[in-house]
């Protein structure tokens, strides 16, 4: 795994989390327990957080940024979907996000919710639970 320092902040997560050996963790971002990076995956905590919850899984090709005032933050018991692209959203406990999904700025995944594969989610969209 690549892991980056950027402005003295260094990625956190626990010895009961798996990184793939070539997964980026950038800055500002922390992983819960028993949660999984997987290939080619990159999380880039440079404008703002990124917090990965709990038995979270965020699936291979993936791309998780934040952009000022909208930091990326993840639930528990999440799986984001192979080939994603999230940009400073919010995804409450127990949702899927389907395979090549695109959640923009300002988006907000309720609770149990599921976003279909392909599906392109615009700026400031609210899902409720």
């Amino acid at each position: 795994m690549s892991l980056y320092t950027l402005d003295e902040a260094t990625p956190e997560f626990t010895e009961m989390t798996f990184i793939a050996p070539d997964a980026s963790l950038i800055g500002r971002v922390r992983i819960g327990a028993f949660s999984s990076v997987w290939f080619n995956s990159v999380l880039r905590g440079d404008m703002e957080h990124i917090s990965i919850g709990d038995e979270t899984s965020f699936q291979d090709l993936s791309m998780g940024h934040s952009d000022p005032g909208f930091p990326l933050i993840i639930g528990n018991r999440v799986t984001v979907g192979h080939h994603c692209v999230m940009h400073g959203c919010e995804v409450e406990d127990d949702c899927l996000i389907g395979m090549g999904a695109i959640l923009m700025n300002g988006v907000k995944i309720g609770r149990g919710s599921i976003v279909g594969a392909g599906a392109v989610v615009l700026e400031g969209t609210e899902v409720p639970p």
